[in-house]
């Protein structure tokens, strides 16, 4: 065989090994596209994606210094964390933060790890418990009532509700409608009637029908106005005259009100004893947190989260979640 050929042979066979391996390349990028490829684990494991979670890896992704620290810090402001709780968080991450750390995955850690334990409602089984809900008007009080005594009674729990916000007009009418579809009993007078007589009525009924639970409404005008604080204190009161006891005292706070909220908790938590918050409105584009600064500067729980305008969106609040939330934000 002349050796033109020869040549012409080994070319040939070197163009069909190239169109051979690039066969197998396109073959490979294929099947990671469709997913048929396992994913690194590195990057399952990342706690989040989106939102905070990426702004805060690109912005920690090389060696951070004191303006990119900075930065994250302003992020969490602007989240509606807190000018104390942001620097408190922003140090915990950086304590901890190292060459091979996922920021996103420690700044969760360390929000959950601030907002402690899940706290759920502690209520009797041996007696009528009896909880007080509390809130400004529109944050969501009577909404929040009705889905919680349809979660009470999916619980297997008679409920019996308590319309003492007798001040705010159509309140009653919207109490009624919240205790037909919850198939709550609901005790009420006219409009303009002493709210504290409400709630001794109430407990009275609610024990002698064999309620398990009695939520009590509340009037929710401007928590600047003392007069409302005052009213909360008596409504306390005279449930206790009655022979009950309040179990629980839950502040409703709408999430999207931000900063706002934190003066409301204030106001409230010295007027009555606060056991719990309920954070509503977490169906749009409320961050939510202020659940970080209630926590931490007023050492009160988020026991429930409101995620819709069905009587089924009322759920547990559960940190962990929160914390993803909060970073695909």
């Amino acid at each position: 065989m002349s050796s033109g050929i020869t040549i012409a042979l080994l070319v040939v066979l070197v163009l069909a090994a190239a169109a051979a391996g690039l066969l197998v390349m396109r073959r490979s990028s294929s099947l990671a596209r469709t997913g048929s490829t396992a994913e690194p684990a590195s990057v399952r494991a990342r706690p989040a994606t989106g939102g905070l979670a990426d702004r805060l890896r690109d912005l920690l992704g090389r060696v951070p210094g004191d303006q990119e620290w900075t930065r994250l810090e302003e992020a969490l402001i602007r989240a509606d964390v807190g000018a104390k709780a942001a620097p408190d968080l922003v140090d915990r991450v950086r304590a901890r933060f190292g060459a091979d750390a996922d920021p996103a995955e420690l700044l969760q850690d360390e929000i959950v790890a601030l907002l402690g334990p899940d706290a759920s409602l502690e209520l009797p089984d041996d007696r009528l418990g009896i909880v007080l809900i509390v809130g400004v008007n529109g944050s969501g009080k009577t909404t929040t009532i009705g889905k919680l005594a349809a979660m009470l009674g999916s619980e297997n729990r008679k409920v019996t509700l308590a319309a003492s916000d007798t001040f705010r007009a159509a309140a009653g009418e919207q109490i009624d409608v919240w205790a037909q579809r919850s198939g709550a009993q609901l005790v009420s007078q006219q409009r303009g009637a002493d709210p504290g007589s409400v709630a001794f009525d109430a407990v009275r009924s609610a024990t002698a029908k064999g309620s398990d639970v009695l939520i009590v409404d509340t009037a929710g005008r401007l928590h600047t106005r003392s007069p409302l604080m005052e009213e909360l204190s008596k409504v306390k009161r005279v449930i206790e005259k009655a022979g009950g006891k309040v179990d629980e005292t839950l502040l409703v706070l709408d999430a999207s009100t931000g900063q706002n909220g934190v003066a409301q908790a204030r106001a409230f938590t010295e007027a009555v004893d606060v056991t719990g918050v309920v954070l509503t409105k977490m169906d749009g584009t409320a961050r939510g947190g202020i659940v970080l600064v209630v926590r931490e500067e007023l050492g009160v729980p988020v026991k429930l989260v409101g995620t819709g305008e069905g009587i089924g969106d009322l759920q547990p609040f559960r940190a962990e979640a929160f914390a993803e939330r909060l970073l695909r934000e």
